[in-house]
């Protein structure tokens, strides 16, 4: 109980006192005490730290009895006040344009298969577009987290550009890749399987940013190290947490929800046409319905054996995204005949629909 109040006693009186918190700097305290120095300097950044140390002491405090309360009066899944406690993982370049700071922060807590997380096996520093494409692939191939086939996307400006599975992660990859290579160009692949000697073969064919994976072979590492630039990045895969947040920032504000969980069962479907889909096209529905999830509203999505064929995304209209999905395919002359239909959100017209219909598409999912 008094250990706060004469932490806090200690450091406002930093101009005389040194107090320490944290063991990792002992040594720094023993160096300036051997030398004679003046110290000061280190007396104010210690005091800074007990300050900052018992702010999250008390918040954690007020955090339980904020959960007593809800437990008593039924669970808030938002409470009242939210405190967040960040700290500086490492300072960028620049930011989302080069005129703009920024910096990379890790929650307190922040889950084991989560950015700050991760391991850089090789390449240069990342950046802050690298940082935002990296956790977009990785939260789409999450998806296939349990998926007993190897699953690939490759994500170019936070959008995927290929989703497919295969048999192996060189085959997954492949089959991505062929969705559309030209917006691949410099873009990010995650993948749910270890990258083996094939697979980074094939990767290193393409010029690309950055490769993420559960794990690296040592024959894959080393040919892969080869390409100077490429990032290469060590990260588990799994959907994320029933009470993770997704928090995104408004000016003045913050906008809170619960983190999309890339699992999707569909003991709710329903079939709304005098036709059933055959077994081919159930597969490849629930394939496309886990793509248009990662893809950006309007969302369209084209797909056939569990691999995109087209699709398209951030469209102020639905029919729009529905004809960019088609005329992609076109343009990778990818036969669309017996393709199945994602949308992220319901048909408001016919017209989107009739688009994919006419390329070939026979089915369609979406929310209603």
């Amino acid at each position: 109980i008094g250990g706060p109040t004469m932490l806090r006693s200690a450091a406002k009186n930093h101009a005389s006192v040194y107090v320490v918190v944290d063991p990792g700097d002992y040594g720094r305290v023993l160096d300036v005490l051997r030398a004679g120095g003046d110290g000061a300097a280190l007396r104010l950044e210690l005091a800074r730290k007990v300050f900052q140390h018992t702010a999250q002491y008390d918040a954690a405090i007020a955090e339980f009895l904020a959960r007593q309360e809800e437990g008593a009066a039924g669970t808030e899944l938002f409470p009242p006040h939210v405190r967040l406690e960040l700290d500086r993982v490492q300072p960028l370049r620049y930011g989302e344009n080069p005129d703009q700071a920024a910096a990379f922060y890790a929650e307190r807590g922040a889950p084991t298969d989560s950015l700050p997380a991760m391991r850089q096996l090789h390449g240069k520093e990342l950046s802050f577009n690298n940082l935002l494409d990296i956790d977009a692939a990785t939260s789409a191939v999450s998806a296939w987290a349990d998926e007993p086939r190897a699953a690939c996307v490759i994500v170019k400006h936070n959008t995927p550009c290929g989703i497919a599975l295969g048999d192996d992660a060189e085959e997954a990859y492949r089959r991505a890749l062929r969705t559309d290579p030209v917006s691949a160009f410099g873009g990010i692949v995650a993948l749910n399987r270890a990258v083996d000697a094939r697979a980074a073969a094939a990767l290193a064919e393409q010029f690309l940013e950055v490769i993420v994976a559960p794990a690296f072979d040592d024959d894959a590492l080393e040919l892969l190290r080869a390409r100077k630039n490429i990032r290469l990045i060590q990260l588990p895969v799994s959907v994320a947490g029933a009470d993770e947040w997704d928090m995104k920032r408004v000016r003045g504000g913050m906008l809170i929800q619960q983190r999309m969980r890339m699992e999707f069962p569909d003991d709710t479907w329903r079939v709304v046409t005098r036709r059933a889909p055959t077994d081919a096209e159930w597969r490849d529905l629930r394939f496309a319905w886990r793509v248009v999830a990662a893809v950006k509203s309007n969302a369209i999505v084209l797909a056939r054996d569990e691999q995109t064929l087209g699709i398209g995304a951030g469209q102020m209209s639905r029919v729009d995204s529905s004809r960019i999905a088609v005329l992609k395919a076109g343009d990778q002359k990818l036969d669309l005949n017996g393709a199945v239909l994602a949308s992220d959100a319901f048909f408001p017209f016919r017209d989107g629909v009739e688009a994919a219909a006419r390329a070939g598409a026979v089915a369609v999912v979406q929310p209603g």
